[in-house]
């Protein structure tokens, strides 16, 4: 029987990525959003909707950071038709499983950059009568915002415009298992 300890993915070593934050930056800023958002949803009815795929391990982390009962629900969305730049253009391809209306909501995302999917998505979500609809990132990515007016309420990191993996996040449906988010230094390499 070896003695030797399995490598651990805080030490992963790939030339091409550069730890942008750790495992442990993000737990911290996972926590201090979940104090956050118990201490301002208290006594109403929560729902957190992920927006699949990639915000499924930050909305595993988040709601067990939430001191309140609260239901999840999922959306898968795409705004892309086969091509490699956002149309804005939504198109659902799983719905909520149930009603949102009158219930108090987050929706959870992985990273906000252009906004066009998420504000199209607010706009189709703002319909079903829910009595509050909230955003929460984990990564805001600011510089190539075409939807301004988009209002993050809980954002773990604001982050320049670098090409990003990593706690969810891909790069042709890869790295999204990193505890860590790390900067693609060649996306060309990915």
């Amino acid at each position: 029987m070896s003695s030797q300890k399995p490598a651990q993915f805080t030490e992963f070593t790939n030339p091409n990525l550069e730890v942008m934050f750790s495992a442990e930056q993000i737990r911290a800023r996972v926590s201090e959003l979940g104090r956050q958002i118990t201490a301002n949803y208290t006594g109403r009815d929560l729902v957190l909707v992920g927006v699949l795929k990639g915000s499924v391990i930050f909305l595993s982390d988040l709601m067990r950071e939430i001191d309140l009962n609260l239901k999840i629900d999922f959306m898968a969305v795409s705004s892309y038709k086969d091509e490699t730049v956002s149309s804005g253009d939504v198109e659902i391809l799983k719905d909520l499983t149930h009603s949102i209306r009158g219930k108090d909501v987050i929706v959870v995302e992985d990273i906000i950059d252009t906004g066009l999917t998420l504000f199209r998505l607010m706009e189709i979500l703002g319909s079903r009568g829910a009595n509050s609809l909230k955003i929460a990132t984990l990564l805001d990515k600011p510089e190539p915002r075409i939807k301004t007016e988009l209002v993050i309420d809980y954002c773990g990191f604001r982050i320049p415009n670098r090409f990003v993996v990593g706690y969810g996040l891909d790069a042709a449906n890869r790295y999204r298992n990193l505890p860590f988010i790390g900067v693609v230094k060649d996306p060309g390499m990915v």
